[in-house]
């Protein structure tokens, strides 16, 4: 109805996520439209009611094809639509263009070394289902290469970008592919010497948090239910540190592992630690929960077919709690527990660039910046590309 009276244009973005009833309304209501239009009309009837229509209306529908979760279009909605094939973009271009926007002047080189380096992984790595070598993943590394410029202008510009490419890649790669990636990284940038920038403080807070057996731990972060007494191995305190590397550059991660790996311990070890320094001005606040535990209409809430009430949902008051609190103290959701088309589906808005939970009672919750999303899962089988990205 809006579309058609503004004469805008829509995008109809993932449109088989919803429902063959639903999505046989929008073929009707778009059927009268598009009739409308034909019949050269300035007002026609929609939905039993006369409106304006003005003819330069557009509508596209974009979607991937085949995952669990989606449903089918039915014809009389395809009737409507002209299919359109895609061609393979072109990733040098797409990342010249966007390291000149992050104001890279060397930004052909640099394109073409990128798109290079993702080239090979994609052949040479090991199959994972956490991998993505797409188009998604080089902007993200793009995107976090130009915050790295301008927070260190005097370094090079070559460092920069092989720095990027290296420290948002390396915590996530398994042990066999880890030799791999870094003789890659010495073969494209020969000579090159970027030290990983090591934080002193985070690290000896994380020994602290870690040794430290005494009341005073309890009284502390006792109620951080960590176990006192672990051992600060070197790789434990170096997976901590990556793990707040990761967060401070997304505001969404997987920890990724089998039962048993420490995943749970890892991000209470560094919310103690953050806590311990003090970061953002105080406690490090988190929020855990096993979105398996619940149906997807508690999780994000849902409203009651006959009353019309809305019902609130777990992660909805979560995240409208941790939004509304105007301090920068770091507020964790973590969500522990398999994934499944049917809910991470939906969180798929908070975790891109929108940053927005959107309920059906159309309320729209933002993350805050102090804000992040902590996945605990032992594999992404289930999860479509958009969601790995």
């Amino acid at each position: 109805s809006g579309l058609a009276q503004t004469g805008a244009w829509g995008c109809f973005d993932e449109f088989n996520r919803i429902t063959v009833e639903v999505l046989s309304v929008v073929a009707g209501q778009y059927g009268s439209i598009l009739e409308g239009i034909r019949a050269g009309k300035t007002r026609f009837i929609f939905e039993e009611e006369e409106i304006n229509l003005v003819s330069s209306i557009g509508a596209w529908i974009t979607m991937n094809p085949g995952y669990a979760g989606r449903a089918e279009l039915p014809e009389n909605l395809k009737a409507l639509f002209r299919p359109c094939a895609m061609v393979t973009p072109n990733f040098e271009n797409i990342a010249e263009v966007n390291l000149a926007g992050e104001g890279f002047v060397e930004s052909k080189v640099l394109a073409n070394k990128f798109t290079a380096m993702y080239l090979v992984c994609k052949e040479l790595l090991s199959k994972q289902m956490h991998y993505d070598w797409g188009l998604r993943a080089m902007s993200g590394v793009l995107r976090i290469a130009g915050g790295m410029k301008r927070g260190d202008p005097e370094k090079s510009e070559s460092q920069i970008l092989m720095r990027a490419m290296r420290d948002t890649n390396l915590p996530k790669f398994v042990q066999a592919d880890f030799g791999i990636f870094l003789y890659l990284i010495n073969d494209l940038y020969p000579k090159l010497e970027c030290p990983a920038i090591v934080d002193p403080t985070l690290s000896a807070a994380i020994k602290h948090v870690i040794i430290d057996t005494t009341e005073s731990y309890w009284a502390t972060w006792g109620k951080y239910g960590r176990r006192p007494g672990l051992q600060p191995e070197e790789a434990f305190v170096a997976k901590c540190v990556s793990l707040q590397e990761a967060l401070s550059v997304r505001h969404c991660v997987f920890v990724l592992g089998t039962a048993g790996a420490a995943k749970s311990e890892l991000w209470k070890t560094l919310a103690a630690a953050q806590t311990y320094l003090q970061v953002g001005g105080g406690k490090t606040q988190f929020d855990a929960l096993n979105p398996k535990a619940v149906t997807s209409n508690e999780l994000y809430g849902y409203v009651h077919p006959v009353t019309k009430e809305p019902y609130d949902g777990v992660i909805a008051k979560i995240m409208r709690e941790f939004s509304a609190q105007q301090n920068d103290q770091p507020k964790w959701m973590v969500l522990d527990g398999d994934i499944d088309a049917e809910w991470i589906e939906s969180m798929n808005t908070v975790m891109d660039d929108n940053k927005i939970l959107t309920l059906t009672s159309n309320e729209r919750i933002p993350l805050t910046p102090s804000m992040r999303l902590i996945l605990e899962i032992s594999h992404l089988r289930n999860a479509s590309p958009a969601t790995a990205s």
